[in-house]
């Protein structure tokens, strides 16, 4: 049997880039805190899918899209006689060509709707312009975007399926191990680059691992930067720092609607079991400036989903609000009970930024109980 070069070293180096960075951005999605790190892992993969477009159309034998079947009377006949050990194919037979395109798709699907559910809900990223009032209540693309990642599993799931399939019927073919060395025991053409294809593999497989290092390495970059602004409460009216923040996180007012803040900035003389009272021209003046930055008057992510949660009711206790409770359902009670934190109600042991008036999801700080 001849052994041919069928995979070369840039469509090698792709296929093994692309599966690390699925994983990697799979695995940066199981804290909230590593979400930059998944935007940017999806940035780089973003630049490794438009590399493997271009290789698609100017690469190597094999590697050209169309070197693919996409014959339907040859995938039926494939899959009908997929147990015929003398079937061969030398590069993508027709249901790895149907697979593999669409692998590529949900990809390309899946990057664009996350740029755009992070911009329009975190208002981060490339796409932040489109977070304006009209996208404010909207999780439509982050529901697009999961979808197209389950679609991406199921064609992962059936991606492996035929390569074990193919090893088990054709194992002198060395199908599985041609991705590692670029090498099948089969008859045909030995793949060849070109001086040009060299140049181009060297430009988009750099270029995507350069994307990655810089999105990681250089903050509030571009790709990955908030359009929310912090806040200097101190600036904006010293009474309200000087008179919450003395005895408490200073809760952004962002975080309530004006029907609880009213209702909260009226009972100060029962203020969680203390006597909170103030001057009745100091409660005024840090009533109105609640009331003129409530949630209603916020498109920020949390005031958004805060509102949709109370539905009209006065919660003053931000701990006892819906919105806090599903968000914060999976932390053991034994992480508010630790010295660093000591309560519930204590958002800034964790979120570093909540004094500043957003709560992002990078500047969570996570709590490590001993013992």
């Amino acid at each position: 049997m001849k052994r041919v070069y069928v995979w070369t070293l840039p469509t090698r180096l792709f296929h093994w880039l692309f599966v690390a960075m699925i994983l990697g951005a799979w695995i940066s999605t199981n804290e909230d805190r590593w979400l930059s790190i998944h935007v940017a892992i999806s940035s780089a993969l973003a630049g490794l899918l438009l590399f493997r477009l271009i290789w698609g159309l100017m690469g190597p034998k094999y590697s050209r899209f169309n070197d693919f079947n996409f014959s339907i009377s040859a995938l039926k006949t494939y899959l009908l006689g997929i147990f015929n050990p003398s079937r061969t194919y030398v590069g993508h037979n027709p249901a790895a060509s149907y697979i593999m395109i669409a692998m590529l798709a949900t990809v390309a699907l899946a990057i664009i709707s996350g740029f755009l559910a992070y911009g329009i809900q975190e208002n981060r990223g490339i796409l932040a312009f489109l977070h304006t009032g009209a996208f404010s209540e909207m999780d439509l693309f982050k529901e697009i975007h999961e979808f197209f990642v389950n679609v991406l599993w199921v064609l992962i799931a059936a991606h492996i399926g035929g390569v074990m399939t193919d090893r088990f019927l054709h194992a002198s073919d060395r199908t599985l191990t041609s991705i590692i060395d670029g090498h099948k025991n089969i008859e045909g053409e030995s793949a060849t680059l070109s001086v040009l294809q060299k140049i181009v593999a060297i430009i988009g497989i750099g270029g995507s691992i350069g994307i990655l290092i810089y999105a990681l390495s250089v903050s509030n970059n571009p790709l990955i930067a908030s359009h929310t602004p912090k806040m200097d409460y101190k600036k904006e009216l010293p009474l309200f720092v000087n008179e919450c923040a003395s005895c408490h996180t200073l809760y952004p007012p962002t975080l309530l609607p004006k029907q609880s803040w009213t209702k909260l900035m009226g009972e100060l003389s029962n203020h969680f079991g203390d006597d909170a009272s103030l001057e009745p021209a100091d409660t005024r003046s840090i009533l109105e400036y609640l009331l003129a930055h409530s949630a209603e008057n916020s498109k920020q992510e949390m005031s958004v989903k805060m509102m949709q949660t109370l539905q009209n009711r006065d919660i003053i206790a931000i701990t006892q609000t819906p919105f806090w409770k599903r968000t914060h359902r999976h932390i053991p009670i034994e992480v508010f009970k630790n010295d660093r934190i000591k309560s519930r109600a204590n958002c800034k042991a964790c979120h570093s930024d909540v004094e500043q008036g957003t709560i992002e999801d990078n500047a969570i700080k996570h709590i490590t109980i001993k013992g």
